[in-house]
């Protein structure tokens, strides 16, 4: 018999059928919770946008603008939360044809993340009055001042957890800020603004739901921040996509056609896998302006060019993050970061944009918090931090001794950081001598998984009541099985290099299923052989390939009979 692998763990049985199961480790328990988690409801489900603290403030404010023909500027974050908040704005303002209006967003490598006051002052001198913020601003207190004294008016809307110490902004939009009382506190940056343009859609009597075509929008950023989706979220996500299967956007629609998405049947898998990437790759290797024109614009010439500019930008962005890693692997052995209680790498010619992504596979691979630094275009060493949840990093950081870290911020399991270069080669030491001052939390590794089922189970109409569970994400994980004792009936490896896999299994029963992983082609679990007996564990998916709708499992793992 196959062994099942003591790094899984399968959830205990709730009462009822499986999909009850599956909701009540889901935290989905009474009749009323799971009418509405299965069937998502806008009209029951969507806040009052005047529950937010200041709304009625801010609503007011912008019409006065507007009346008074002010010249606003939306200055937006630069990723795939920050360019959808951008263009729900660019929705709303083309809406009611008010022109006198700027959008800013600042270059990651030249400005960093933020208000900064050189972009303030470049907006102050354009006539801005009234200067909005997009997925940024709670914590640049400096930089809304210097705007408070350039003449401008400042309204911050954001999601981040607030300082000790907030911007003396005209207003502040965040459901994180003291006293706010709205019910939804974990929205993405693009939810608050969707907030802000519903309130003003109220005031100024436009034509109910016309602001629903910008879910589109608010529902990739949704799915792209990883923001909890349930609650609010988990509507906004469920008819952002909705929204995005029927879209008229140029931008969506031919960005859609470039990767080969059927739009009718765009799911949350497609948004976070092949969408998002080309978005926020705008800003890791070019210039951010470029997605931001891709989803605002009506011409579809510009629309098809944009999108092969993104597409190789992506494409070049997984070259120079494989670069890294291959260096990495060829500097580092296995034993060297075995021995160590953290990773700290760098190097001076990478970019400090691309080094969340090999931290977080760092952080994966050998299970222990991963830093990694370069430098970025004004000579600044730079880096981004992950955590498997051992360590608080912005505690870590904290503890480390002044001066070693010109900035430090984010999040227990990730964050960015900034050194200066005469400390930069004993980071390390200086973080290793730190963990002694923090704490350290119990790493429970075992995956849950969600049930142990056959292959005989997997149907049409279990697929139809699993699907009404999607889209999944935060707080709403995709079910995960544990089939066992399964044979290997086929296998082949397919893709331009033969860098995937798919191997069809079956069971006693005579039922068989194809499963497949992508780029695991070179993976020794995956060497399998015809009647190899294994246990497996996966997700269900419908495949649409060629216009052909299958069941099949994208494989998690591979457990071999010993």
């Amino acid at each position: 018999m196959a062994n099942t692998s003591p790094k899984y763990r399968i959830r205990p049985i709730a009462e009822g059928s499986l999909i009850d199961h599956l909701l009540f480790h889901r935290g989905v328990k009474t009749l009323e919770e799971k009418d509405a988690f299965l069937n998502p409801d806008y009209n029951k489900g969507i806040h009052d946008p005047f529950l937010m603290k200041d709304m009625d403030k801010v609503v007011s404010r912008i019409i006065d603008a507007i009346n008074k023909k002010e010249k606003i500027c939306i200055y937006t974050d630069y990723d795939a939360d920050g360019i959808p908040a951008g263009v729900v704005f660019h929705d709303f303002f083309k809406k009611i044809s008010y022109e006198n209006v700027m959008f800013y967003i600042p270059h990651r490598h030249k400005e960093g993340f933020g208000l900064n006051s050189d972009a303030v002052e470049k907006i102050a001198k354009q006539g801005a009055k009234l200067l909005i913020t997009a997925d940024c601003g709670i914590a640049d207190v400096d930089e809304v001042a210097h705007a408070n004294s350039l003449g401008m008016e400042v309204v911050v809307t954001d999601h981040h957890l607030p300082h000790d110490v907030l911007p003396a902004a005209f207003a502040i939009l965040d459901p994180q800020q003291p006293g706010c009382n709205y019910p939804e506190k974990i929205l993405c940056g693009s939810g608050v603004v969707y907030k802000l343009i519903q309130g003003l859609y109220q005031k100024l009597g436009l034509k109910e739901g016309m602001e629903k075509w910008s879910l589109d929008m608010v529902g990739l950023a949704t799915l792209s921040d990883m923001v909890p989706l349930v609650g609010e979220n988990r509507i906004l996500a469920s008819y952002g996509l909705r929204v995005m299967r029927k879209t008229p956007r140029v931008g969506l629609c031919e960005l859609f056609k470039s990767l080969k998405l059927d739009q009718k049947t765009l799911a949350e898998d497609d948004v976070q896998f092949l969408v998002t990437p080309r978005i926020n790759a705008a800003s890791r290797m070019a210039d951010p302006v470029l997605a931001f024109e891709l989803l605002s614009t009506d011409d579809i010439q510009k629309a098809k060019g944009l999108c092969k500019v993104l597409t190789d930008i992506n494409t070049d962005r997984k070259v120079q993050v494989a670069l890294i890693s291959k260096e990495i692997k060829k500097n580092h052995s296995d034993a060297d970061f075995q021995a160590v209680p953290l990773i700290v790498v760098g190097n001076p010619n990478w970019k400090p944009a691309l080094l969340g992504l090999v931290a977080n596979s760092l952080m994966r691979d050998y299970q222990k918090p991963a830093f990694v630094w370069g430098r970025d275009e004004e000579g600044i060493i730079k880096g981004s931090c992950r955590s498997n949840g051992s360590y608080h990093l912005v505690d870590l950081m904290s503890a480390v001794e002044p001066g070693v870290f010109h900035e430090a911020g984010g999040h227990a399991m990730s964050g960015g950081f900034a050194v200066s270069n005469d400390h930069i080669h004993l980071i390390s030491d200086h973080l290793i001598k730190a963990l002694d001052k923090v704490s350290i939390s119990e790493i429970d590794s075992a995956i849950d998984v969600d049930s142990l089922i056959s292959l005989s189970d997997i149907n049409w109409k279990f697929w139809e009541a699993l699907d009404k569970m999607a889209p999944f994400g935060e707080k709403n994980a995709k079910p995960l099985f544990m089939f066992q004792k399964i044979t290997v009936v086929g296998y082949k490896k397919f893709g331009k290099a033969g860098e995937h896999v798919e191997v069809r299994i079956g069971n006693s029963d005579g039922a068989v299923l194809p499963a497949i992983s992508f780029f695991n082609a070179e993976n020794p679990t995956y060497q399998l052989s015809q009647s190899d007996v294994i246990d497996m564990v996966a997700t269900i998916e419908k495949s649409n390939f060629k216009g052909r709708p299958e069941l099949r499992l994208r494989i998690v793992d591979i457990i071999k009979s010993k």
